[in-house]
């Protein structure tokens, strides 16, 4: 088996399977209970005119 197939064989397989599983548990992620709050917040970040101090 030459590298091109057994790569081309993971790809269809077991890659397939993680980004889909990658993909349903970011899905979960951003719509779990309690999220909402933290994505309000992070979409008022660049809408923010205060500047934090920077760190020494």
């Amino acid at each position: 088996m030459d590298t091109y197939t057994a790569m081309r064989a993971f790809a269809d397989s077991w890659a397939l399977l993680a980004m889909t599983l990658f993909f349903f548990g970011v899905v979960i992620f951003a719509l779990r209970p309690g999220g909402r709050n933290a994505s309000d917040l992070a979409a008022q970040i660049p809408l923010n005119d205060e500047h934090p101090e920077p760190r020494p």
